[in-house]
């Protein structure tokens, strides 16, 4: 058992987060993991409040859902169990056996695949169909995937490049965000590496302002791998409520649908430079969300480029019991 454990949180590291910060750690004892979200990683500039920290560890929590269905265990979740421990985000029983169904397989075998991406896609469409599914995946964690397009397109691009420009601006954000900006040759496993990005911004049309990980600096891929421009299929993901338990969610409805999508050769690119800005976020809850609460913005396509992850090692993450 515990050994299933162990894995299940081998495979929670290589959940997304904000600057690739991996804002979390587990404990495992008994049969149980805990999550809980790490306040020293915390990105207090940008995420005051903690959303996307806790949709960071949501993100994690239905990666070791999926990882103990896939090796035959019954996850029993419970989230925020104890509020007189509000950094305990959840914890996961293995109970079981449970048969894993195609799907979970699928999704399992993407875990350490999928990779963040960050400029232009291929101008091949993601399929009708395929949105559809990513949409029931989205509703099946308790969160709304909505397509976008025509002018609430334009309006998102035009509302990530005013926050991106705000930010580039602000001296106490550029000062959080240098330090997870890695350069080339870093060893380190968290931040973003120098060849994760392209060295040259290519521009779409309409153009979402990348975030600046080299702050001047000449880092980044040359690689022809970048020469991709479509803009790619723009999606927003919501939640009714605005609280701890709906990040949470929303988190793991976001693991859940890129997992689906990495599955069937589609990746994603996050925008949430907007939803950092109490009154562009508001905007967009109202605007364009018919006023549920927007909890990420990203683009979906098909790329050439294979990107490049690092994560921490297991002993920096998990403490046992």
């Amino acid at each position: 058992m515990t050994n299933h454990l162990r894995s299940a949180v081998e495979a929670a590291v290589w959940a997304p987060s904000l600057h690739n910060s991996q804002p979390w750690s587990f404990v495992i004892e008994g049969d149980e993991i805990r999550v809980r979200a790490d306040s020293e990683r915390w990105s207090r500039v940008s995420d005051p409040e903690g959303r996307e920290q806790l949709i960071s560890c949501g993100a994690a929590l239905f990666t070791i859902r999926t990882a103990l269905r896939a090796a035959g265990l019954r996850p029993v979740v419970t989230v925020l169990p104890d509020p007189d421990r509000p950094a305990v985000l959840a914890t996961v029983r293995a109970a079981g056996p449970l048969d894993a169904d195609e799907q979970v397989k699928l999704m399992n075998e993407q875990i350490t695949r999928r990779r963040t991406h960050r400029a232009g896609f291929a101008g091949t469409p993601v399929a009708a169909d395929l949105v559809d599914a990513l949409v029931k995946q989205a509703e099946a964690e308790g969160a709304r995937l909505v397509p976008v397009e025509g002018a609430a397109v334009r309006a998102l691009a035009a509302l990530t490049a005013a926050a991106e420009e705000i930010q580039a601006r602000d001296r106490a954000y550029t000062l959080e965000s240098v330090r997870w900006g890695r350069p080339p040759g870093s060893r380190r496993g968290d931040g973003v590496p120098a060849g994760a990005y392209p060295r040259e911004q290519r521009r779409t049309s309409p153009h979402f302002a990348q975030r600046d990980y080299s702050h001047g600096h000449s880092w980044g891929s040359g690689e022809e791998r970048y020469d991709e421009t479509a803009t790619g299929l723009v999606a927003l993901l919501t939640t009714c409520g605005d609280g701890r338990g709906d990040w949470i969610a929303a988190g793991q409805a976001l693991q859940r649908v890129l997992l689906h999508a990495a599955a069937h050769g589609v990746r994603a690119a996050f925008h949430t430079q907007a939803l950092e800005r109490r009154h562009l976020r508001a905007f967009i809850s109202e605007e364009l969300c018919a006023g549920e609460h927007p909890q990420m913005i990203l683009r979906l396509g098909h790329s050439r480029a294979e990107g490049h992850g690092v994560r921490r090692p297991l002993p920096e993450v998990l403490d046992e019991g």
